[in-house]
């Protein structure tokens, strides 16, 4: 079982690292001291500086200086002391022992003293003095904002000193240091919570990964580590450091902090109402809380976030309601002018009391929904009596749970608010929400549009019923039918400011746009994706979608069969993603899925895997098969394609016991990836090749044009590019963008096995951003440069390919592992070469591809002929399957 309690790697430190190694460089050095506040990693950095010191030649030592330790002159350092040395005068004693230091065997000294504030003045002058004569290199640290006295400062002066100051790590940084502790890479919602709830501060943040490690609420599914339900118990340690901050607060402050543990953040004139203005400021001094300005408001908020969980943890139950009770009375005898004044007052009054005014907890629940508050949301609407329901709470209350990913819970509160719906708005809202919680919650198509036609037979107004039709379209996308569902929404309004209904014309604008990328009409689907989210962000207060960041997700497929799949797609994903984490959101798993293929498209399995893994383990957990099918098919490709077949074998086990579900958003043929291409990895790639078929068949008749596109393209690469250049030459006609053409242009070279062609095709692959495809074409043209005893154009196009292997995170295809060592070889050959380089025996070769054994053989005997081997390890040497 690993240590993870050891000590961490030291991440994002670079340029610190490289300000020591100057100062090591410079001999005129006499100290480095790294500075920043409690817990930031100053100790860390200091160590690493200290083994460098080593490796370099240095003599090392270490101390550690403590409020203690202060009280005696020299305790801190008394350890380091030669032995017999007379201290008892000072000047004699000092120069004594920098006489013992000086000479001893090897280089000068370096000397890590940490927390070098608390060293007592003897000590101090002592230190100064070794390193004025040269004998000692000092590393120390020292805690921002602590006193300290004349002496020390003189150890932190002069020019021979340098100084660096640690500040937080940002969420990058957290996420390299979290992904080179624990081995994996962590999911974005994990990473979210970690960094926000430790404030990127190291020693916090470790106390927090071990708590979390330790009660089992961080776990890791083979791809990536997740946190059960956000939970971060943190260790008895962090609850102590944290603590003992908290006490050296003055009592007069006690109140404020408590305040805030319950409240924030506050209007400064609240604080000041507990305690004195010179208390605050205090307090802010002491880094325990911070005060912001913003215009004429003044806000006060905690330092750091978990200062409230430890408040609050050690707060007693009636001294809480006390506190949330009384702030909500203030802020009631002041009118609750704020437009977030509401929401605070519920939300106070309901965590003291357990219950608040009725008509207050429906208005603050609004609040909530618009401020994207989902928890809130539902708590707030959870606390209505009964008899205060009406269709609008629950039909609220079913919107915040479908977004919240708990189907079950919206089906049945939505089947409550259409049983209390009497008019006719009413029962089109409740219909409109509901057949997107079936269709999200893995209902059958079927049966959300049958919710949709009951809708439509009991309402009878034009208007209304075209609301339906748009949701009906919306539905069909969704569902896998991109062409039935944008004839649906043929006639929807280019400007929201024109629709009738906001909430019906989003709901349209947000499938439209996949729809038409999926049929190929990649420029007006760009158009309108952008157009959708703009006009989300203008009426966003009235939109029951609660987030804009929804509408990029049509935008990345759109970009991406534009193609743009490594470059602006993925900008727009990854920054919408993280606006939907930070909300909470389980729509994002579908950002997360087309970052994925973005990913994949470009030829970066490495990355694709991240993403994909990212969209398994939140489809897990919200229970989305829809999502689940496509992203396991893609996590096993992507693996298969590194090489990874025990993974991508384990991928596709679970993928086999995914309940059966009806075509989707993307699936329609890509769910095939995965069985594909562990096939091709394997040799088998004829069989591959009639997988792909298959998928690029089911693509075809559900109309998602682009998808088909993709699965023949990988047939081409598998060596079928002759029996699939006529459809995608097709294909490209009915698809605007660039992606498509080149797609077409790669499998007529591909096809025709002639250098130029194909090094053309390298180039329009790289244009377009897909890597493994420019790497497979120049590779290709090598081999077939070589075929044509042409040696300086081949080496010319072994160097194409290389530099864009090189952006291929390590891909191995067939077509790059076996294009270089069986360019004599025909596509038969090749193909039974490798499935015996991998150790199948003819038998099996012969089986697999319907042949006779002595087919087989033969092909066999004419592969080791031409690439001149003798035995079948030498053949997987030649091949490249074996180094």
């Amino acid at each position: 079982m690993r240590d993870w309690a050891g000590r961490w790697p030291l991440v994002g430190r670079d340029a610190e690292l490289a300000c020591f190694a100057a100062a090591l460089a410079d001999g005129g050095c006499r100290g480095f001291v790294v500075g920043g506040a409690a817990g930031v990693g100053k100790s860390r950095l200091a160590e690493e500086c200290l083994e460098s010191a080593a490796a370099a030649g240095y003599r090392v030592g270490r101390a550690t200086a403590s409020v203690a330790a202060g009280a005696v002159p020299l305790g801190a350092i008394a350890h380091l002391l030669p032995v017999g040395v007379d201290l008892s005068d000072p000047v004699a004693g000092f120069a004594a022992v920098v006489r013992e230091l000086a000479s001893g065997p090897g280089r000068q000294w370096a000397l890590f003293v940490d927390d070098m504030h608390l060293l007592d003045a003897a000590s101090a002058v002592l230190l100064r003095q070794l390193m004025d004569t040269g004998v000692l290199l000092l590393i120390g640290t020292v805690r921002t904002g602590e006193p300290y006295g004349e002496a020390v400062a003189a150890l932190r002066g002069g020019d021979a000193v340098y100084r660096v100051d640690l500040t937080v790590l940002g969420s990058e940084q957290v996420e390299a240091l979290l992904q080179a502790a624990l081995g994996r890479p962590v999911a974005r919602r994990t990473l979210h919570t970690l960094a926000a709830t430790s404030g990127g501060n190291v020693l916090y943040l470790r106390e927090l990964v071990l708590g979390a490690l330790s009660a089992g609420n961080l776990t890791e599914d083979g791809e990536m580590w997740h946190l059960a339900d956000d939970r971060l118990p943190g260790t008895a340690r962090l609850t102590e450091m944290i603590g003992t901050r908290l006490a050296g607060a003055d009592s007069a402050g006690r109140p404020v902090l408590e305040l805030l543990a319950l409240c924030e953040p506050l209007p400064l004139t609240y604080a000041e109402a507990l305690a004195p203005p010179q208390v605050t400021a205090a307090l802010e001094r002491a880094g325990l809380i911070r005060v912001a300005q913003d215009r004429r408001r003044t806000t006060v908020s905690l330092a750091h976030p978990l200062y409230g969980e430890v408040l609050r943890a050690g707060l007693p139950v009636l001294r809480r309601r006390e506190l949330l009770l009384d702030q909500a009375a203030r802020v009631q005898a002041r009118g609750a002018r704020r437009r977030g004044d509401p929401l605070h007052i519920a939300g106070w009054q309901l965590t003291a009391t357990g219950t608040a005014d009725p008509a207050l907890l429906a208005r603050a629940a609004v609040l909530a929904r618009h401020a994207h508050d989902l928890p809130q949301t539902v708590a707030l609407l959870d606390a209505l009596p009964e008899k205060h329901r009406t269709t609008v709470t629950d039909l609220r209350l079913g919107e915040a749970l479908f977004e919240l990913g708990r189907w079950g819970r919206a089906e049945a509160t939505l089947a409550r608010a259409d049983a209390l719906a009497v008019e006719e708005q009413d029962r089109l809202a409740v219909a409109l929400v509901r057949t997107t919680n079936l269709l999200w919650s893995n209902a059958p198509v079927a049966e959300a549009l049958a919710v949709n036609a009951a809708a439509r037979e009991r309402i009878s107004g034009p208007a209304d019923r075209r609301k339906l039709t748009i949701n009906e379209g919306f539905l069909r996308i969704v569902g896998g039918r991109p062409a039935e569902g944008l004839a649906l929404l043929e006639d929807l309004e280019t400007d929201v400011g024109a629709a009738p209904d906001v909430n019906a014309w989003l709901r349209g604008a947000w499938m439209k746009p996949a729809a038409l990328a999926l049929v190929g009409r990649t420029a007006e689907a760009t158009t309108w994706a952008r157009r959708a989210h703009d006009a989300h962000r203008q009426v966003q207060e009235r939109a029951l979608a609660s987030h804009p960041a929804f509408q990029r997700v049509p935008l990345v497929l759109a970009l991406t069969e534009a193609g743009l799949p490594a470059a602006e797609a993925c900008h727009e994903g990854e920054q919408a993603y993280a606006e939907l984490t930070a909300a909470g959101s389980p729509v994002r798993i579908w950002l997360a899925v087309l970052l994925g293929r973005a990913h994949w498209l470009a030829g970066h399995p490495v990355t694709a895997r991240r993403w994909w893994a990212e969209a398994a383990t939140v489809a897990r957990s919200i229970d989305h098969a829809m999502a689940l099918r496509l992203v396991l098919a893609g996590l096993a490709a992507c693996a298969a394609v590194l090489g990874d077949l025990d993974a991508a074998e384990a991928t596709l086990a679970e993928h086999r016991t995914l309940p059966p579900v009806e075509p989707g958003l993307l699936s329609a043929g890509e769910e095939l990836l995965g069985e594909a291409w562990l096939l091709a990895a394997r040799g088998q790639v004829g069989r591959a090749r009639s997988v792909l078929a298959e998928g690029a068949a089911t693509a075809r008749a559900s109309g998602h044009v682009t998808g088909e596109a993709l699965l023949l393209t990988d047939i081409a690469r598998l060596g079928g590019a002759k029996e699939v250049t006529g459809r995608l030459a097709a294909l490209a006609l009915v698809c605007d963008g660039e992606l498509a053409p080149v797609r077409a242009e790669l499998a007529r070279a591909l096809a025709a096995d002639d250098p130029e062609p194909l090094l053309l095709a390298a180039d329009a692959c790289h244009a377009v951003g897909a890597d493994l495809l420019a790497a497979e074409a120049a590779t290709a043209a090598a081999a077939a440069w070589r075929r044509a005893d042409r040696p300086r154009r081949a080496a010319a196009a072994d160097r194409r390919a290389a530099a864009a292997r090189a952006r291929c995170e390590g891909a191995r295809t067939p077509l790059l592992t076996t294009a270089r060592a069986t360019a004599p070889l025909t596509a038969r050959e090749r193909e039974i070469a490798l499935l015996a380089a991998i150790g199948n025996s003819s038998k099996d070769i012969a089986t697999a591809l319907a042949l006779s054994v002595r087919t087989v053989d033969n092909h066999l005997q004419h592969a080791y002929a031409k690439l001149g081997v003798t035995t079948r390890h030498q053949l997987a040497q030649a091949l490249g399957v074996v180094e």
